[in-house]
């Protein structure tokens, strides 16, 4: 199959970044031809902010290279990431023109929240599922700027009163079902999803004998709930948690954890400080979508303590794959790390089962199986309606 794959990457890289190169070289390894476009948000240091702003709600310059690599490659599916801000929805109507079905990944919560989050004041806010979203430009929702979330909002007002997001998608990417149903809440059709969620390549069979203490990994902000995080282990009297990561709150990382904050790691490091970890600590204050880092630790064996709010509680199952706690309570995250802690051989019991789940859901086996049958039902529903294209 030839497969045209678009992505606009982060200025920061993260973990969305990584799925969409691992998906990209799980398909080639497959055999399948792989054309990537892609745009980086580096770019938009050199444009004043009214083209950027043009360019988020319709790119010329992505609809017009897109439609010629579609020419030259003769995609039988587009498969697409991130269009934010500078390939556009325009890439959409492209593939339509052509008749060329389209699967998009929704990896976070944009076509629904500015923000993409659902996060206002450090507390879930859901105001615009399903409405107009002005009072994200009231509340400054995206970097703090009135300015820059109107440009969202109008994207989105935009796309939505022409039918972009309900007619020029063939099926989308859900990575969880509680993804999908906040998307069908804020109205998309619901017979175009279909559920995937993320892959890693397995590591080498786990040994739960020789863990101990725990991880975090990921960005040090306050919407992963870093600052909960590091107040509930000021009240333990020893712990062995460390610190992997980057962000806005390292000065309260190394406050916190001395020489356990660990700063950037690659990969490699990170699969081996799993595979020695008894636990991994999840304590995001927003609404995750599917993070990485859960599925590297239950590759490894190692089970997930994580806030109960959103696609975590549906991913992590307590007391079977890791212990759920309140969001945003130290008292309750200082517990469950104190308990997990203690109780080595639970953790053991929950990292074998966090093992198996990962053998049953997050394997590339699985996911290509998985995302293979996505495409097929793309192509051939844009055969039997050349409209749903």
């Amino acid at each position: 199959m030839k497969i045209l794959v678009a992505h606009n990457a982060y200025q920061q890289r993260g973990g969305e970044d990584m799925v969409v190169d691992a998906e990209i070289a799980l398909l080639r390894g497959q055999g399948h031809r792989v054309k990537v476009y892609t745009q980086h948000n580096d770019a938009l240091n050199g444009m004043s902010h009214s083209a950027a702003a043009m360019a988020a709600v319709w790119s010329r310059q992505s609809a017009g290279e897109v439609e010629q690599l579609c020419d030259e490659f003769q995609p039988e599916v587009i498969h697409v990431h991130n269009t934010f801000p500078l390939i556009s929805p325009s890439l959409y109507w492209t593939a339509s023109r052509k008749g060329i079905p389209v699967v998009q990944t929704l990896h976070n919560f944009r076509l629904l929240c500015p923000q993409a989050v659902f996060l206002r004041d450090g507390k879930i806010c859901e105001d615009c599922i399903g409405r107009v979203p002005w009072r994200s430009i009231a509340h400054k929702c995206y970097r703090e700027s009135a300015a820059q979330s109107a440009v969202v909002a109008g994207m989105l007002v935009t796309h939505r009163l022409i039918g972009t997001y309900r007619e020029r998608v063939t099926r989308y990417i859900a990575l969880n079902e509680f993804a999908r149903n906040k998307y069908v809440e804020g109205g998309l059709p619901h017979e175009r999803f279909r559920v995937k969620p993320n892959f890693v390549a397995s590591s080498a069979m786990p040994q739960w004998e020789t863990r101990n203490g725990g991880l975090y990994v990921g960005r040090l902000s306050s919407e992963k709930g870093f600052e909960i995080l590091a107040q509930a282990v000021r009240g333990l009297n020893e712990h062995l948690l460390q610190v992997i990561g980057g962000g806005p709150l390292e000065a309260m990382a190394r406050a916190a954890f001395g020489d356990r904050y660990l700063g950037f790691e690659p990969l490699t490091r990170i699969m081996e400080r799993m595979q020695a970890a008894r636990y991994l600590v999840v304590p995001s204050i927003c609404y995750e979508n599917s993070p990485r880092a859960i599925v590297e630790a239950f590759s490894c064996g190692v089970p997930v303590i994580a806030s109960r709010l959103g696609a975590l509680a549906e991913i992590v199952r307590e007391g079977v794959t890791g212990l759920l706690f309140k969001a945003g309570d130290v008292i309750d995250l200082r517990a469950k790390i104190a308990w997990a802690e203690t109780h080595p051989q639970e953790m053991v019991r929950m990292g074998r089962a966090a093992r198996a789940e990962y053998e049953a859901k997050y394997t590339p086996e699985r996911n290509y199986a998985t995302l293979m049958d996505i495409y097929n039902d793309a192509i051939a529903a844009t055969r039997r309606e050349p409209h749903a294209a």
